[in-house]
């Protein structure tokens, strides 16, 4: 069956500029994925490196994050994925139930991953695969599961969705169409990519691609929102003191050229998502230049302006939040701290409410302790 699927991700794959790759191309071939009881080797006191995580709500309210790891302390050959879960509102956590690692000791890595329920109440796991960090020839994996409520749930086989690495999760167009942003980085042109599926993530094709400035590109890391007269605003990272944007008036097929916003933020991801009240939520690291004071803001009028300002963590080292919002209104957040040293990984559990008011309420949580790295003897 995996050589089956493997077989039909190949025919889907768009063009691989192989050429300025590597000659080594076992990045394309579909990584290990344990999914019963990962090994000391991917518990906690083998990591030394460990962060940019994700986090998913299930219909049931269990909790999943996900991020990447190295037993080497680095981003390098030997990252793979983990994966924990909570079933009381993230008061408690597994260990590890889920990890993939493309060879072990390398030359492939799996990294960057995200986690995202889609409409229909399934569960995606998303993560980039490579060999070192070429954008151009890391591909989008992904598996996913039809039953997230289980702590233990059946995953399906991996398949390769397109070129590129992706930072955010997908949304869901008011056309019914699903985009997922993945960029080829810093070697190609128009490599901040929109990739569509209309058939409910059966298949996905890449529909157009913003120009980045040579100049002001970092890894692109960008992000979508569909605003309310049906355009697509892009934000992405850079290296100019704001986030970069642009405006597609096609749904996504042509763009203009991104040019910095008025948002100021240092060289690191934000994210942004609407809520359910229609507003635009945004976190990031606020009236700083610098990885600290994460912050969350509201605007009401599709980010042309923002309003509210809750801190939800001031200290430094602490990075690439994601998030979701949960039935009752509650949003929960996701973040790393100090990926080499500390080895955290924090959640933050908050209100629209609490956001208006810059403080926080009764049900808000901060600094929930998802994992933390413990030092090698």
């Amino acid at each position: 069956m995996m050589k089956k699927a493997w077989t039909l991700s190949i025919l889907c794959l768009t063009a691989i500029n192989v050429s300025v790759a590597q000659e080594d191309h076992s990045f394309l071939h579909p990584p290990q994925v344990i999914t019963t009881s990962p090994g000391p080797e991917y518990q906690i006191a083998s990591r030394t490196f460990q962060g940019i995580p994700s986090l998913a709500r299930s219909p049931k309210g269990r909790l999943w994050v996900v991020w990447y790891a190295s037993r080497t302390g680095a981003e390098d050959r030997n990252n793979y994925v983990l994966l924990v879960t909570s079933g009381d509102d993230g008061r408690t956590w597994s260990n590890a139930v889920l990890a993939i690692d493309p060879d072990r000791e390398g030359p492939v890595r799996a990294f960057d991953p995200q986690i995202w329920l889609d409409p229909d109440g399934r569960l995606w796991l998303f993560w980039a695969q490579s060999i070192g960090h070429d954008g151009t020839v890391a591909g989008v994996w992904t598996i996913t599961t039809e039953n997230p409520d289980d702590p233990e749930p059946h995953w399906s086989d991996p398949r390769r969705l397109t070129d590129g690495v992706m930072m955010c999760k997908p949304i869901v167009l008011s056309s019914g169409e699903w985009v997922l942003p993945a960029s080829t980085w810093r070697k190609t042109d128009h490599s901040a990519r929109a990739v569509i599926s209309t058939d409910h993530g059966k298949t996905w094709h890449v529909r157009g691609g913003c120009q980045i400035p040579p100049k002001m590109r970092v890894f692109d890391e960008h992000m979508f929102v569909e605003r309310k007269d049906g355009s697509l605003w892009m934000l992405a990272r850079s290296n100019t003191g704001f986030l970069l944007e642009s405006v597609s008036l096609d749904w996504g097929k042509t763009w203009p050229v991104a040019q910095p916003s008025t948002i100021k933020h240092p060289s690191a991801r934000f994210f942004i998502r609407r809520l359910s009240s229609g507003n635009l939520l945004l976190v990031k690291h606020h009236k700083t230049d610098e990885r600290k004071r994460l912050t969350a803001l509201l605007s009401d009028d599709d980010g042309r302006t923002w309003s509210g300002e809750l801190l939800l963590d001031e200290r430094g080292r602490i990075s690439y939040p994601d998030g979701v919002q949960a039935d009752d209104g509650r949003i929960f957040i996701i973040y790393d701290r100090n990926r080499t040293k500390e080895r955290q990984i924090f959640m933050a559990v908050f209100t629209e409410q609490d956001v208006i008011a810059g403080r926080p309420g009764e049900q808000t949580r901060l600094k929930v302790l998802v994992s933390q790295g413990k030092e090698i003897n």
